[in-house]
Order: C-alpha cells, then sequence, then structure tokens
C-alpha cells in the first residue's frame, strides 16, 4: 500500500521554497525526535542543495533520551550539525541560537571579505506538518511571532520573523512529500500526529504501535495498560485496553476507535513514556 497526496497548498509551498531559498544563508531543518527519519522530507534534499543545513530534534521531551542520544552522535559523524529539544526549556532554546548563528557567520564572514556591511544572519526554517516549527518560533522570538496548533497545516504562508538581533527566520508551511514508499514510515508519523487521523485507519495505526510497544517497550506498555509484551492476540489487547480504560459501548462491549484514539493520545502525550518509534541503525539496515 502507498499513502498518497499532495494538496494544492503543499506544491506552492515547495516553489516558493525554491524560489526564496537565495534569501537565506543556511536552513534549518526541523525533524520529529520520535522518528527523525521518518519525519525527514526527502524532496528538501533537491529543494536545498548545497545550502548550509542544521538539524533540530524537537519533541526530545516526548522521544527515548538513549535514542536521542543515538541520533545526535549520528548526525555528528554525518558532518550534520543538530540540536535536540524542548521547546520550554530555555537552555535548549538558546543552543539552538548559539548554533544557528555559528552556521550563519561564515556567510557573514564572506561578505565582510568583500567589503559588504554585517547584516543578521538568515535562515530558513523547514519542515512537515505539525513537527513544532511555529511553537519553536515563538520561543525563539520570545513573542507570539506565528500561529501554533495541535494539528497538522496551521502556517500556509512564509513569514520573515525577526529573532531578537541575533537573526531572521523566513517561516514557511509544513510540506509533505507526495506518497510513502515505505508503509512503515507513514504508520511512524500517523502515530506521533504528524499525518491526520484520517488518512490511515485508527485502528491499523494502533495495532503498528501495539507491535513496537511489546517489542522495544513491554514494560511501559503494561504499566499503562497491562498488556503483556507476549499476548498476541490483537482481539484480546484490545479488549484488556478497553475494560481498563472504560472505552465500552452500550451494553457493555469494547470500543474498538475509542481504544485506538485513547492509546494514540497517550503516545503523543508521553502517557506511556518516552518513546522513540526508529533508530540510526535501521538506517544502516
Amino acid at each position: 500500500m502507498q499513502v498518497q497526496w499532495f494538496p494544492g497548498h503543499m506544491a506552492k509551498a515547495r516553489r516558493e521554497v525554491e524560489q526564496n531559498l537565495k534569501l537565506v544563508d543556511f536552513v534549518i531543518e526541523l525533524l520529529d525526535a520520535r522518528a527523525p527519519q521518518s519525519s525527514e522530507n526527502p524532496l528538501l534534499h533537491q529543494i536545498i542543495q548545497n545550502k548550509d543545513k542544521m538539524v533540530v530534534l524537537m519533541k526530545r521531551d516526548l522521544a527515548d533520551p538513549k535514542v536521542t542520544e543515538k541520533w545526535l552522535s549520528y548526525y555528528k559523524d554525518n558532518d550534520i550539525p543538530a540540536v535536540a529539544v524542548d521547546v520550554n526549556n530555555k537552555e535548549d532554546i538558546k543552543q539552538v541560537i548559539s548554533l544557528a548563528k555559528k552556521i550563519g557567520q561564515k556567510k557573514i564572514d564572506k561578505l565582510v571579505a568583500k567589503g559588504v556591511k554585517p547584516r543578521a544572519h538568515r535562515a530558513m526554517i523547514l519542515g512537515i506538518p505539525n513537527v513544532g516549527k511555529s511553537t519553536l518560533i515563538n520561543r525563539l522570538a520570545n513573542r507570539k511571532a506565528a500561529k501554533t496548533g495541535d494539528r497538522p497545516g496551521i502556517t500556509k504562508q512564509q513569514l520573515w520573523i525577526k529573532i531578537k538581533k541575533d537573526f531572521e527566520l523566513l517561516d514557511t508551511p509544513g510540506i509533505l512529500w507526495p506518497k510513502f514508499e515505505d508503509q512503515t514510515v507513514g504508520y511512524r508519523l500517523a502515530a506521533i500526529g504528524t499525518i491526520k487521523d484520517t488518512i490511515l485507519s485508527l485502528q491499523d495505526i494502533t495495532v503498528y504501535v501495539i507491535r513496537f510497544l511489546q517489542v522495544h517497550y513491554p514494560n511501559e506498555l503494561f504499566d499503562r495498560f497491562s498488556v503483556p509484551a507476549e499476548l498476541d492476540d490483537m482481539l484480546e489487547v484490545f479488549e484488556i485496553i478497553g475494560k481498563k480504560r472504560g472505552a465500552l459501548e452500550s451494553g457493555g462491549e469494547v470500543d474498538f476507535d475509542k481504544v485506538s484514539e485513547l492509546l494514540l493520545r497517550d503516545l503523543r502525550a508521553g502517557r506511556i513514556g518516552r518513546i522513540s518509534l526508529e533508530e540510526p541503525e535501521q538506517l544502516e539496515s
């Protein structure tokens, strides 16, 4: 199965990104720390080409810290400047600004060498929908400079935002790619709420998450839902969760859609635990 879409506003956003790249010194690509590879838009490699880039792993507070360290090591080994961020942590925000200034300074030094007056660093901030771009921008600007929301597709147009005197950011709408060749990528993004819940079956997404947790986070799954790692019967799994959490229809039958909704809600909010859905080792395999 291939999940496919490419709404008109995303095609327009891509064209605008390509047109405005010449206005910036470097690109800040935001990825979800719980699924960095799956949340990386392969189209961006074609778009940004040789532009300098830094990676910001968003929502580190929801991701497995040990796995996040592996990802930071992976980017370091591949000469990609990267930082992991909890947008509510002021020190993390300072790290983003510090790294951005360091990357942008290379372009400023070149301009100064040519006799051009120094100016603020200019960066374009990119990422797929619902990765947390607007929230990060507001933290960087220390004011409400961009709209925020818990659903994909809040930002609809590009917008310049001044970050104190340090640098200027060009915000852009989240851009998805036309289709997922790998079905697992779609499940991961749906699980963390990056793509709309209507794209894939909620129950299918939930089954994927439960199977993953049984293998990689069995203790967290049992503590939250009393589901044993070795239980293979998914009907029984849903019934255990439904009865434990009161996801029942009239008559006492388990409501499978409600079970899916509450499990995914718990996952996205970090109530199951700090969960990462992929590791760098998977890229090598």
